[in-house]
Parts: C-alpha cells; sequence; structure tokens
C-alpha cells in the first residue's frame, strides 16, 4: 500500500517533534483536520508517544483506546512500549491476551514483544502459552523469534530448553549463538562457552562478532582462562572485529584477572581513546596483581590527561592502597573524592577503607569509620572487618563483628572459622568448643573452597581431597612427591583451628589436599618445566597453601599466579607479591 504525498508530511512532521509539548499541539491540529484517524498517520504519532524517547505510556493508552479498529500493528506497538521495564509488562501482557480475545492475527512481532514482558517480570507460564501460541500459528520460522524464545527461557535459568531450541534451528545466525553464550554464562556452565565459541568459528554459516568476543572474553577473565583469551585476542586481531572501546576495556579487564597484567599494559597502550572506563580497567588490573603504586601513578596520570576519575576508578585506587598497604594514600584519595572530584562514597570505596584499616591493624578507626557511614553496612563490611580481627587477633572486636553479622541474619560458616582461628591462635580452647557447638547446634556447615585451572584451552576444576579427575592417581601421585620435596627444603603445614579435633598426622593429610593444592600439582604433572601456573580460587587462599606455593615456586623453580577472592598472589623464587600482606 503506498503512502502519499500528505502522508509522508505528517509522517515526518511527526518524527521531527522532540518536545511532548509540540506533539500535543500537533495532535490537536491532526484532529481538526480529520487526518488523525488515518491508520498509518496514527501509528506513526502512537509509536512517537509510546516509544523512547518521549515514552508516555498514560498518555499513548487514551490515545489507543480512541481508535475504534485497532490493527495487529497498532497493538504491537503498545505491547512493545510497556515491556521496555518491569513497572509496566504486566499491563503489556493484557494488551496481548487483549489481541487474542478480539480474534486479531498475530505476527512474530507480536510474540516477541509479548515474550519481553515476560522476561521483565519473570513470568514462565505466560511465557509457555505464548511459547504454544507461535508453534500453534507457524511462526517458528521467523529466526529473531526463535532467538527471543531462547533468551527467554535462559533469562528463567531453563536451560535445557534454551538448549533444545537451539538445536532445533535450521538456520543459526550470529545472534542465536551469542543468546546461547549468554544462556551458559547465566546457567552457571560458562566452561562449555569454550567449545561453543568453537564451534561457532567451524560453523559454515556466521562467524562470531564483537558482542560473541565480548561475552567469551568475560567468561575468560571470570575462570581464569588465559590461554583461551589469548586466543580470542589473536582471533579479534586476525579477522579485524570492531575494535573499539568496549572490546579493548574487556581485552584489559580479561589480561589483569588473569594475572597477566603486562598484557592488559600492552592493550592499553595501543589505545587513542580511553575513557574513564579504560583507565579504571588499568587501575584495577594494577591494583589486584599488587602493583600499588603503579595503579596511584596511572590515576596521577589520567588526571593530567583530563580524565575524570568515576566511583569505579576510586574503588580501583583504594583497593591499590589496601593491598599494598598505604594507608596515608588511602586516606588522601578518600578524603578527596566528594571534596575535589564530586563523587560520593559508595559501600564499595568504605569498604576498601576498612579493609586498608583492619590490614594496617587499625581496628577501631576501621570499626569507628563503619559506624560513620551514612549508608547501612553491609555483611561483606562486617567480614572485611572480621578478617582483620583474625590476622591481629582482636578477639573483643571479633565477637562485636559476629554480633552485627547475627543482627543482619546474615552471618556463614566461614565467619564463624575466622572467630574459632582466633580463639585457637590464643589458646583459648573453652571458646574454640562453645563456637563448636554452637555451629553444630545451627546446622552450619563449611562450604568446601574449588580452585580451577586451564591446560590447552579446558578448564579443570578441583575440590579438597577431590577424586573425580579422570588422571587423579597420576596427581596425588604428584602432590606426595612435591610434599617430600619441600619437607627436604624445610617446609612445614601450619595447622589452623578448622582441625583442631584431629590429630597432628591428620590435620597434615587434610591441608595436604587443599584444592589449590590439588591444581598446582595437576598444573607441574601436565606442563613442562618452567611454564607458569595459572590458578583461581574461590575463597580467600589460607596461610599453609600460601606458603605451601612459595616454596613451590622456589624448589621446582615455577611462576605461579593464584587468584583468590581477594587479589593475586604472584609466586617466583620462594616470595609472593603480596608480601604475606593480604
Amino acid at each position: 500500500m503506498s503512502i502519499s504525498h500528505q502522508e509522508r508530511t505528517i509522517i515526518s512532521l511527526i518524527k521531527s517533534c522532540t518536545k511532548k509539548s509540540h506533539l500535543l499541539q500537533l495532535h490537536s491540529h491532526l484532529l481538526r483536520t480529520s487526518n488523525f484517524y488515518n491508520p498509518t498517520i496514527f501509528l506513526s504519532f502512537l509509536s512517537r508517544f509510546a516509544l523512547p524517547p518521549l515514552r508516555d505510556l498514560s498518555y499513548s493508552s487514551r490515545i489507543f483506546a480512541e481508535f475504534s479498529q485497532p490493527n495487529v500493528s497498532l497493538y504491537n506497538t503498545m505491547i512493545r512500549a510497556h515491556s521496555l521495564n518491569h513497572e509496566s509488562a504486566r499491563t503489556g501482557l493484557l494488551f496481548y491476551q487483549e489481541l487474542l480475545h478480539l480474534g486479531i492475527l498475530s505476527n512474530a512481532f507480536t510474540s516477541t514483544f509479548a515474550l519481553s514482558c515476560c522476561m521483565k517480570i519473570k513470568c514462565l507460564l505466560n511465557g509457555l502459552q505464548i511459547h504454544s501460541r507461535i508453534l500453534k500459528d507457524g511462526h517458528l520460522c521467523d529466526s529473531f523469534l526463535f532467538t527471543s524464545l531462547m533468551d527467554f527461557y535462559s533469562c528463567l535459568d531453563k536451560g535445557a530448553e534454551a538448549c533444545k531450541l537451539f538445536d532445533e534451528m535450521s538456520h543459526r545466525d550470529t545472534v542465536a549463538w551469542n543468546v546461547m553464550i549468554s544462556c551458559y554464562m547465566r546457567s552457571g556452565r560458562k566452561r562449555d562457552v569454550f567449545p561453543l565459541f568453537d564451534m561457532m568459528r567451524n560453523s559454515n554459516g556466521c562467524q562470531p562478532d564483537d558482542v560473541t568476543c565480548l561475552h567469551v572474553l568475560q567468561v575468560c577473565a571470570s575462570l581464569n582462562a588465559l590461554e583461551f583469551g589469548t586466543k580470542v585476542h589473536k582471533y579479534i586481531v586476525e579477522n579485524g572485529i570492531n575494535t573499539g572501546r568496549n572490546v579493548f576495556n574487556s581485552l584489559i579487564a580479561m589480561y589483569s584477572r588473569c594475572g597477566c597484567v603486562e598484557k592488559a599494559y600492552d592493550v592499553f597502550k595501543q589505545m587513542d581513546n580511553k575513557d574513564v572506563v579504560t583507565w579504571s580497567a588499568m587501575i584495577s588490573g594494577l591494583a589486584s596483581n599488587g602493583y600499588g603504586r603503579d595503579a596511584i601513578e596511572a590515576f596521577e596520570l589520567m588526571l593530567k590527561e583530563g580524565i575524570s576519575p568515576d566511583d569505579q576508578t576510586f574503588t580501583g585506587v583504594l583497593s591499590a592502597c589496601s593491598h599494598s598497604g598505604l594507608v596515608n594514600e588511602g586516606r588522601k584519595f578518600f578524603n578527596s573524592m566528594k571534596t575535589n572530584f564530586g563523587v560520593r562514597p559508595n559501600i564499595h570505596h568504605y569498604g576498601c577503607m576498612v579493609d586498608l584499616l583492619g590490614r594496617a591493624g587499625l581496628l577501631e578507626e576501621a570499626y569507628d569509620l563503619i559506624n560513620s557511614m551514612k549508608i547501612q553496612p553491609d555483611a561483606t563490611m562486617w567480614r572485611t572487618l572480621l578478617g582483620a580481627c583474625r590476622i591481629h587477633l582482636h578477639v573483643a572486636l571479633g565477637e562485636r563483628v559476629i554480633n552485627n553479622l547475627i543482627e543482619l541474619k546474615a552471618q556463614e560458616a566461614g565467619d564463624y572459622v575466622l572467630l574459632l582461628n582466633i580463639y585457637s591462635s590464643l589458646g583459648n580452647w573453652d571458646k574454640v568448643i562453645e563456637v563448636r557447638k554452637l555451629m553444630k547446634d545451627k546446622g552450619i556447615q563449611t562450604t568446601p573452597a574449588s580452585s580451577t585451572i586451564e591446560w590447552k584451552g579446558k578448564v579443570y576444576e578441583f575440590v579438597a581431597d577431590d577424586i573425580s579427575h579422570p588422571r587423579k592417581k597420576e596427581i596425588y601421585e604428584m602432590l606426595d612427591e612435591i610434599n617430600q620435596q619441600l619437607r627436604i627444603a624445610g617446609y612445614v603445614s601450619e595447622i589452623t583451628s578448622e582441625f583442631n579435633n584431629v590429630d597432628s598426622r591428620s590435620k597434615q593429610y587434610v591441608h595436604s589436599y587443599h584444592s589449590e593444592k590439588l591444581a598446582i600439582a595437576f598444573g607441574i604433572l601436565c606442563t613442562p618445566p618452567g611454564t607458569t601456573i595459572r590458578v583461581a580460587k574461590d575463597l580467600r587462599i589460607c596461610v599453609d597453601c600460601h606458603n605451601f606455593s612459595k616454596m613451590v615456586s622456589a624448589v621446582y623453580d615455577r611462576k605461579i599466579v593464584i587468584r583468590d577472592r581477594n587479589r593475586f598472589h604472584h609466586f617466583q623464587g620462594g616470595q609472593c607479591s603480596c608480601n604475606n600482606y593480604w
């Protein structure tokens, strides 16, 4: 159906309106000239009012109600407009149900927008009904709708259904592959992203784009998968993927989070148009890898370049001060945030300061800072202070912190273990027994830590006393050999209060099979001499495993990089980059 010159002129005028007042004036004019109810003009006007940037759902609903015979395009506009946020999504589904009730034939766009409403309100039942309707209407040949269904199931943690749809697709476009990758990321199947990326590269159809690479780099950073991340970087360069700031920033974050800050800095140097996100990523990378002074220098250079820091920048630079014990510098940056840069301190900034003061032994100052906050302290902040109490054996304050965690109803097994460590280090066995009984009565159990290591593009996970690996016999034999060599070199296992109820021999056995020790043994077993071993752990590394890693780095002449929950530890020649400050 062709559009007349008059219709084109009016539609162009509607699209040129950038203010609601102008659109209201035009509305009045169109009503007087009887052009308003022309279906083509009405659709253009409704879209302008219902959708961003002018989006006014109340007024657009009143306009919609004035049209006597709305068609599928008008309903699609209303459903789409209401699908854009959680608050209005249920109303969008009501428009969808009204369309079906009136017998108006829906199309692929209708179902796509309705599914978006279901995703916003996490409504599986309505989504299943829409899926059934799609099958009934025969719309599954539409690849965009197919992908929307996958995205819907993925968002509602129905990964199996999303995978099934993906397998049924006759033609997979780049968006479908990207949705499948994001589905794996959401459902905790991050390690499955790597073979999927390889499958996509080897498919006869589409190839990974910048969105694909951003997703995969994020997974590499999370899993400490440097080898695969380097492969993605190579693919980006060889295929001329859009190397905008987002890609460069993701590469910096990936290399930094894999403990390879040198390569992160190489990417950083190549960039011409660095923004605050770029600088923040580099500063945070330097901070977490133990280069506190370098992070501060980068911050000062950023200011000279005329880039204003944001809250993420200050999180990075305060973290740098914390990891390197730079108390005076940390105080200076924290105090200058709001005064000099207009950045209001948030919970993360306060957390960095509590960590900095606590590690430096300034426990009362850290406690006073928490109590002076205008925002409610969270459980993470109290745990940070509790960790400092363990380091400095401050019993009274540790007990106060536990009480605060109990008030928040956020206490975990690890909190009580930290308190146990304080009591046992001071030889207060009555308190140790009391806390153990409390944990037993409350049914509080510790969760085993896990460590991962990458080898030949695959990520392997270990937990304490792990016997699931197919090469377990070789791994344990290697670990026994390592322990024997370390004992000859003078290594003595350090026991914590977690194992006060077992005898000395059993204690050493338990320590010998911590998850990071198994990962290190696997790394030494599988890689040639001189190869750097990179391990990621989901909890803080214990004192014994820290000592163990230092000794291994010296005896086996290996560089070992361990990323724990707090920071990186670069072990080399019997020393650690953290200088035993973690």
